[in-house]
């Protein structure tokens, strides 16, 4: 086909190209786009306060008369989760196109926020779609949840394969193998630029082989002397059947608690990508009726969350369920990167409680859902693409993803790191750099969404790190001078007392005595910024701290 000159194909990734999550990639040609995945991600240690952090989908929703389909790889958060927020901004209804499993995932998020008949279509490995001059065929990949696809997309421009999140695991719970034979099919109509998860890209060799895990969690719940608490992730399906498995083959039955764990077991089941019979699943009120060595809990919390089942069993805090000494504990999990301290915060916690906590560093009890250094290697082989961009990951990630990429032969000029904004423009199956669009993420804070500012979230970090003192100036305008100054403190490391209010008082008295300050009304921003700098420099020189300073100023 002739490529028409004015409108080349774009490729713009709005996230996942800084961390771990939040991803979501543009495709436009013309009067046309697609968007692919719309996840999230949990806020770090530097976001106090912060619940649920988005990619700024700003672009979309500027060009969303083109908006012709919403592609979601597979079903996890970092793909699906900001799904609600953007559905909610969005005016027009557009199609949302997945797996069985994944849609079944949405539909449970959506119903949460109210958003009802949403459009979704089906779709599985082999399925074809049109949406105007974008076309996508859909393949089977294997990860750690049922229903993973990757994209092939065909444009009057050239060609793109999106691999979605995957690994090439030859022996799959569910028996479904990665599609080898479309990826070939596709390398030989010829993939202009390939798009891959680099989430494993550091590690060397295969990853292990989902079942693998079985026989693991199995050993584990068969030598234990009282109730199992197995943490995963409760999108992962294929590990969640091992669990119910392994329960089943030792005589246990299997209680669920943790609010999106109790969703996607029940959305899991209805499906039919979790098989567990009624009679081996029971309620969490009904745990008192069974011998201790006849239960399995599968719970949330393998990420150390504060407000998840493990970590409120953990602190007894759990309306239903406690945890204490003689139970096993199974993290089925790693830890994702910047997870690593609240994790060992609740495995301490377990270990005063007198529990034996099993992780993947004492057995085999947690595989990666993503392919390491030589399936990356393999699916370049397969694909043969002429260009090359890593997506999914940290700046280490990706670039270690393009160091694999040259020794696979790709040449140096046809590698893109790219980050989030960015833009790829490809003309007749050429590519090069566009012009980069508006990105950044956007905070979830309670109710409210939006851009939390910076210097928000910088008075948080200081009110966490050296507290805060309010200094009320009581200003007499008659005798144009400061009477007094009231202290109080919260979360300082010292204290506020008669010494601390008597030399702090004369150090400001001195600072006003030296400026020539108008003691009316209108000056007393002036006397308030004077007292605030005064203040802080006076604590900094006694205690070498610098707490948020409030300065007050009443006038008599």
């Amino acid at each position: 086909m002739a490529a028409k000159k004015s409108s080349p194909l774009k490729i713009i990734p709005l996230g996942g190209l800084d961390g771990i999550g939040k991803n979501m990639t543009v495709f436009e040609c013309g009067d046309d786009m697609v968007l692919v995945d719309a996840g999230l991600m949990f806020p770090d240690d530097s976001q106090p306060g912060i619940d649920l952090v988005l990619p700024d989908y700003t672009y979309v929703l500027e060009n969303e008369e083109k908006l012709r389909g919403i592609i979601v790889t597979h079903g996890h958060e970092d793909h699906t989760g900001s799904l609600p927020y953007l559905l909610q901004d969005l005016n027009n209804k557009v199609p949302i196109f997945s797996s069985k499993l994944t849609l079944g995932f949405i539909e449970g998020k959506l119903s949460e926020f109210r958003i009802r008949a949403p459009k979704f279509r089906e779709v599985k490995g082999g399925s074809h779609v049109n949406l105007g001059g974008i076309s996508l065929d859909f393949f089977s990949m294997t990860h750690s949840i049922p229903g993973a696809l990757g994209v092939f997309i065909r444009t009057n421009q050239g060609t793109v394969m999106h691999t979605g999140d995957f690994k090439l695991d030859q022996t799959p719970i569910d028996g479904v193998t990665p599609d080898y034979a479309a990826i070939s099919r596709f390398a030989k109509q010829g993939i202009d630029l390939l798009l891959s998860d680099s989430t494993n890209a550091t590690v060397p060799g295969f990853t292990k082989s989902e079942a693998e895990v079985g026989p693991n969690l199995l050993h584990a719940i068969k030598n234990a002397p009282g109730r199992v608490f197995v943490a995963s992730f409760s999108s992962h399906i294929h590990r969640l059947q091992q669990i119910c498995d392994a329960a089943r083959k030792c005589g246990r039955k299997v209680v669920v608690t943790g609010r999106s764990m109790l969703t996607n077991t029940r959305v899991a089941r209805e499906l039919g990508y979790l098989n567990i019979d009624d009679a081996d699943i029971i309620d969490a009120f009904d745990i008192d009726n069974l011998p201790d060595d006849k239960i399995v809990v599968m719970c949330t919390g393998s990420q150390g969350e504060p407000l998840s089942a493990l970590s409120r069993m953990a602190n007894g805090e759990h309306k239903t369920l406690s945890i204490h000494e003689g139970d096993t504990v199974i993290l089925s999990a790693t830890p994702v990167p910047g997870n690593e301290k609240a994790v060992q915060q609740v495995v301490n916690s377990l270990a005063k409680l007198g529990c034996d906590v099993w992780d993947k560093n004492r057995a085999l009890v947690h595989v990666s859902g993503h392919g390491s250094q030589e399936e990356l290697k393999l699916l370049m082989a397969m694909a043969k693409p002429t260009y090359f961009m890593p997506v999914h990951g940290e700046a280490v990630h990706l670039r270690a993803h393009a160091q694999l990429a040259r020794k696979m032969g790709i040449k140096d000029d046809h590698i893109f790191i790219l980050d989030n904004g960015d833009t790829l423009e490809m003309r007749g199956g050429i590519v090069k750099h566009g012009t980069p669009v508006e990105s950044g993420v956007v905070y979830v804070d309670g109710l409210r969404i939006g851009d939390t500012d910076p210097i928000v979230l910088r008075d948080r970090q200081k009110l966490a790190n050296d507290g805060m003192v309010t200094a009320v100036a009581i200003v007499s305008l008659k005798h144009k001078k400061i009477e007094a100054i009231e202290f109080s403190g919260r979360g300082v490391s010292f204290a506020i007392d008669d010494q601390f209010s008597e030399d702090a008082s004369a150090s400001i008295m001195k600072t006003i005595e030296k400026g020539k300050f108008s003691f009316t009304s209108s000056g007393s921003d002036a006397i308030r910024k004077a007292v605030r700098d005064s203040l802080s420099n006076f604590i900094w020189s006694r205690t070498r701290t610098r707490p948020m300073i409030i300065p007050v100023v009443m006038e008599v």
